[in-house]
C-alpha cells in the first residue's frame, strides 16, 4: 500500500444543503415529468378495426388469413425468407415463430375504430355499434380470446364531432363497467388533437367517468393520434405535442403517428405519402424527443399498400412494409400500425429477424457489463439500459425465449428489468 492522501475540503456543509433546498422543486419536477419507461409490455402493433365490423371472430379470422396468405404465396421458410431477404441461417427460425405467432396470439393491440374507418353514421347505429363493442371486448377478456391490448378509438374533440366523440367514449366505457370493469388491457385512442386544450377536454371526461364510477384517479389512460401539423409545431413556434403530454397530466400512454392525415396536412401528394417521408420523419423525430423519458411511447403509422391480388403483388406489398418496419424499429419505434392480416406475416417477420439477429451480440455485451469483464466495447449504463430493453421487447413479442436469454447472459427477468428502468427499480447502476 502507498502513502494514505490526505483529504481536504474547502466548502461549508450548509453549501451542499442550500443547494439541495435550491433544487427541491426542480427534483419533483424532474421525478413528475420524466419518471421513466413503465416497463409494461409495448405492442408491436395496433390494428385498427370498423366498429361495424369488428366481431367475436375477428382477431381468429385475421390469424387464420395471414396463415393461408403464407400457405399461398410462401409456403416453406426458404421462399418466405427469399421475398424478404432474411439472412439464411435465421429462416427457419424467423418463420417457424411467425407462424407459431399468427396460431397462438396473432393481434397484440386491437384498436374499434369509430373514427376514419367507421365514418359518420345516425346516433343510433352508433350507439348500438359502441354498446356492442363494450360487450364484445368484455367477453373476449372473460374467455381468454382478447388480444392483450384493446379498445376503441373514438371521434375527436373537434366541434363537429365532439358531442359524438363523447358519447361513444361513454357508451363504450359504461358498457365494460356493466359487464364486470374495465380490463387491465383497456386503451383508448384520442385522433386528430391539434391543441392541448383537447387533450385536457379529454382528461376531464375521463376523470367525471372515475369520479361516477368510484374508480381510482387516473385509472384510464389513452394515446394522442399526431394527424396535424400544428401538434408539432404550435403557431408560437413551440412543440406543441410536448404540452400535450403534459396536458393529459400523466394520462398519456402513447403518441401515435397517422402517416395519411399528418401527410395531407403538409401538401404531400398522395402517391407519395408514406412513414418513410421526409414530413414523417420529422414529425415522428419531433414526437420522439418530447417523449423521452416521460413514459410515453411513440407508434409508426401505417401503410396502404395491401398485399393482395397475384402473388408479385403480394410479394412487392410484403417487401415494402417488411423494409417500412424494419427501418421504424432501427429508428426506436417500435411499435406501428397493420391494415390488412396481409401485413401480419411482416410485422412478425421484420421484428422476430430485428431481435434474433442482434441476441447474441447484446446478451453478450449486458452479460460482460453486468459482470464488470469488459470486453471489445465499452458500454456504459445508458447502454446497458439499452441492452436491457432490447432484450426485453424481444421476449415479449416473442422473438426471444426468456430461457435462451437468460442462459446467454445469466440474467433473470427481474435482472433486465433492473437494467432497462434502473430509476424505477429503484437502482443506481453505475459503469464498471
Amino acid at each position: 500500500m502507498g502513502q494514505q492522501e490526505q483529504v481536504a475540503t474547502s466548502l461549508a456543509g450548509t453549501v451542499g444543503e442550500e443547494i439541495d433546498a435550491s433544487l427541491t422543486a426542480v427534483d419533483a419536477e424532474l421525478a413528475r415529468r420524466y419518471p421513466g419507461d413503465p416497463g409494461t409490455r409495448q405492442p408491436v402493433h395496433t390494428v385498427y378495426v370498423p366498429g361495424d365490423t369488428f366481431t367475436s371472430g375477428t382477431i381468429r379470422s385475421w390469424g387464420d388469413q395471414a396463415l393461408k396468405a403464407l400457405d399461398e404465396h410462401a409456403p416453406d421458410a426458404a421462399s418466405f425468407a427469399a421475398v424478404l431477404g432474411i439472412p439464411d441461417e435465421l429462416a427457419a427460425p424467423v418463420h417457424d415463430r411467425v407462424r407459431a405467432k399468427l396460431e397462438r396470439e396473432p393481434v397484440e393491440d386491437l384498436r374499434i375504430d369509430f373514427e376514419d374507418g367507421y365514418g359518420l353514421r345516425p346516433d343510433a347505429e352508433e350507439d348500438e355499434t359502441a354498446a356492442r363493442a363494450a360487450r364484445l371486448v368484455a367477453e373476449a377478456y372473460a374467455n381468454g380470446a382478447a388480444a392483450p391490448y384493446m379498445g376503441i378509438r373514438m371521434k375527436c374533440m373537434e366541434a363537429a364531432v365532439r358531442d359524438r366523440g363523447i358519447r361513444t367514449t361513454d357508451i363504450f366505457l359504461t358498457g365494460l363497467m356493466r359487464a364486470g370493469g374495465l380490463p387491465d388491457g383497456l386503451v383508448l385512442t384520442l385522433p386528430k388533437v391539434t391543441y392541448p386544450e383537447q387533450v385536457a377536454a379529454f382528461v376531464r371526461l375521463l376523470e367525471a367517468f372515475e369520479q361516477t364510477h368510484g374508480l381510482p384517479a387516473g385509472r384510464i389512460g389513452f394515446e394522442i393520434q399526431i394527424e396535424t401539423s400544428q401538434s408539432i409545431l404550435a403557431a408560437d413556434g413551440t412543440a406543441a405535442v410536448a404540452r400535450m403530454i403534459d396536458a393529459a397530466r400523466g394520462r398519456a400512454t402513447g403518441l401515435h403517428y397517422g402517416t395519411f392525415d399528418y401527410s395531407a396536412c403538409v401538401g404531400v401528394s398522395a402517391a407519395y405519402q408514406a412513414s418513410d417521408h421526409p414530413a414523417a420523419d420529422h414529425a415522428k423525430a419531433v414526437m420522439q424527443v418530447a417523449a423521452a423519458g416521460t413514459g410515453v411511447r411513440v407508434c409508426d403509422g401505417s401503410t396502404n399498400v395491401l398485399p393482395v391480388g397475384p402473388t408479385h403483388r403480394v410479394h412487392a406489398a410484403w417487401r415494402l412494409h417488411h423494409g417500412l418496419t424494419r427501418r421504424a424499429l432501427t429508428r426506436a419505434y417500435y411499435q406501428g400500425w397493420d391494415m390488412h392480416p396481409g401485413h401480419l406475416p411482416t410485422r412478425y417477420a421484420a421484428v422476430y429477424t430485428f431481435y434474433r439477429e442482434g441476441l447474441e451480440q447484446a446478451a453478450a455485451r449486458l452479460a460482460a457489463y453486468a459482470a464488470r469483464t469488459g470486453g471489445d466495447v465499452m458500454d456504459e449504463p445508458a447502454t446497458a439500459k439499452a441492452l436491457g430493453g432490447y432484450l426485453l421487447r424481444g421476449i415479449d413479442c416473442g422473438a426471444l425465449d426468456a430461457a435462451e436469454v437468460a442462459r446467454l447472459t445469466g440474467l433473470t427477468r427481474a435482472d433486465l428489468d433492473a437494467f432497462a428502468a434502473p430509476r424505477r427499480a429503484g437502482l443506481t447502476v453505475t459503469a464498471p
